[in-house]
């Protein structure tokens, strides 16, 4: 995922502009905003009304337009890895891919989570916990966590690859072809990422929670 830097400047400085800079080049100099990782997070962006376009235009008929919003959904998952692997080796970091990297993910996911309940193929409820629970840790670390980091679990990574399966998999008709037992392992594999979802988030909350204790304890009296 597509990280970021210190841009902070000193009070008064002159303002920069952010589209200056490196774009695609590996070096030690100021990354541009526009650079190839962060190009890459909005083209994953701007696939997500594609494939729910698309979606929607299928209505459950499950024909070819279902298929490529899959292939399109996929795609744009596996992207994730990408950006972040740009802006890593070519260091390419910047404040904007911090901001715009998760907002990928939700886009993606609870675009695809919320066609397939106006569908009628996953439950509304199971939906609403997983985006509250997505938005919500989101804002979270946004406006609460602006002045410390909490590393991602494991947890947290297995989740994100479970719900990406889960929908993957509910997103491609395979009953057409391998029968209604595939309907089981989609819905066992939409559960697992739900109690990944809520599992992960609580223990998010918990080490958030643990490092603003530290952090307190070390303030000066």
């Amino acid at each position: 995922m597509a990280g970021s830097a210190d841009s902070s400047a000193e009070p008064g400085a002159p303002r920069v502009n952010p589209m200056r800079g490196r774009v695609v080049a590996k070096g030690e100099s100021t990354a541009s905003a526009g650079n190839i990782a962060n190009i890459v997070t909005v083209v994953r962006i701007l696939l997500a009304p594609v494939f729910i376009v698309l979606l929607l235009e299928d209505a459950g008929r499950d024909g070819y337009l279902r298929y490529i919003a899959a292939v399109l959904f996929v795609f744009a998952i596996v992207t994730d890895s990408v950006d972040g692997l740009l802006a890593r080796q070519r260091n390419l970091v910047t404040d904007l891919g911090k901001i715009i990297d998760p907002i990928a993910d939700k886009v993606l996911t609870g675009g695809a989570l919320l066609v397939l309940s106006v569908l009628g193929e996953i439950p509304w409820w199971i939906t609403i916990v997983i985006l509250v629970r997505e938005i919500g840790i989101t804002v979270f670390r946004f406006i609460a966590l602006r002045d410390r980091v909490i590393a991602a679990s494991w947890l947290g990574k297995v989740k994100t690859v479970v719900q990406a399966v889960a929908i993957s998999f509910a997103l491609f008709p395979l009953w057409q072809f391998l029968g209604q037992w595939i309907n089981w392992v989609n819905a066992v594999l939409l559960v697992l990422a739900l109690v990944l979802t809520v599992i992960s988030g609580i223990e998010y909350l918990v080490q958030a929670w643990k490092v603003g204790r530290v952090k307190r304890v070390e303030l000066p009296e």
